[in-house]
């Protein structure tokens, strides 16, 4: 059956449930431009236990809930004509992770995709733009890291969550842990994105507090990655949840984060990592603007009671 043609101009809602947060963007897409009205991030750990005991449970469920409840009435009151949530490594390590998008569409009416890391690492790269063929895309997220060169694209299972779940703040062992699923790549240059690169970008530039137009665009330089690394394995997690800059709800894991990315650059000799605040989620809200529009009576059932 065909769909009704749209007009060019579309107000979507998307919605990245990663392992460690749940993340929003409402934007006004136009002619493949997102003109940005609304962003929200929370830090829910959806992916807490996943990596020893394979399933979602019920209490970082319930913290995705919480936040979809909210995100859903701000969508609605700015005007989001369509809401895609896309779903990464936690919920495809888990094995109740289809059901629970299952009941995400049921309860909500929004449109969920799981993401293969393939599709997350492409959705990544729409999000950002256009990369040199030479230019390594960085990817650090909660369960797993997506290294993307040129035609070459790959999900590695490691990430804040999952290496702090299995070292802690031992940094030497996360680095090592990297260092060993790394594959040969010859980059000459590097862009990151995700909370974990740009976390470090502002904590590299000493701000009081975090300003997405000032990470944007920092090159976190090798040993300035290094500095933080060390500076933060160095305190104790009350200290480091007290940090400027630095949301206190990830401090338990930046550390395992920032020795991915110091394994990262140091596997591949790059001196230092471009940082971009555009990412997947804006890949989310481009594909949200081409889903076919919503037809009448077409909503789940249950899809507007309260959960």
């Amino acid at each position: 059956m065909g769909h009704r043609l749209r007009s060019t101009q579309v107000i979507v809602a998307a919605i990245d449930q990663g392992t460690n947060t749940t993340r929003l963007l409402v934007g006004d897409i136009e002619d493949g431009r997102i003109a940005e009205l609304h962003r929200e991030s929370r830090i829910t750990r959806l992916g807490e236990g996943v990596d020893k005991r394979h399933r979602l449970l019920p209490v970082p469920i319930a913290r995705v809930r919480n936040a979809l409840s909210d995100y859903r009435r701000t969508a609605e009151s700015l005007g989001a004509e369509r809401t895609l949530l896309v779903a990464t490594s936690a919920v495809r390590d888990a094995e109740n992770g289809e059901a629970f998008l299952g009941e995400i569409e049921w309860s909500y009416g929004f449109v969920t995709q799981l993401l293969s890391g393939d599709d997350e690492a492409a959705l990544t790269r729409r999000g950002i733009g256009e990369l040199g063929a030479a230019t390594l895309l960085v990817d650090i997220g909660g369960g797993s890291t997506e290294l993307v060169l040129d035609e070459f694209h790959t999900s590695l299972p490691m990430g804040s969550v999952r290496f702090t779940e299995r070292h802690g703040d031992d940094a030497t062992a996360s680095i090592e842990a990297a260092r060993g699923l790394l594959p040969d790549l010859e980059p000459e240059d590097a862009v990151g994105v995700a909370s974990t690169i740009t976390t470090l970008a502002a904590l590299d530039l000493g701000l009081e507090q975090y300003d997405r137009e000032r990470v944007h665009g920092h090159v976190l330089t090798r040993d300035g990655a290094v500095a933080q690394l060390e500076r933060l394995a160095a305190l104790p997690l009350e200290e480091r949840r007290s940090v400027p800059a630095l949301d206190p709800e990830r401090a338990p894991v930046i550390v395992a984060g920032a020795a991915i990315l110091v394994a990262i650059l140091d596997a591949y000799g790059l001196d230092g990592i471009r940082v971009s605040e555009r990412d997947i989620l804006d890949g989310a809200a481009l594909a949200a603007a081409e889903l076919p529009e919503p037809e009448e009576g077409a909503a789940p059932p249950g899809a507007y009671t309260c959960c």
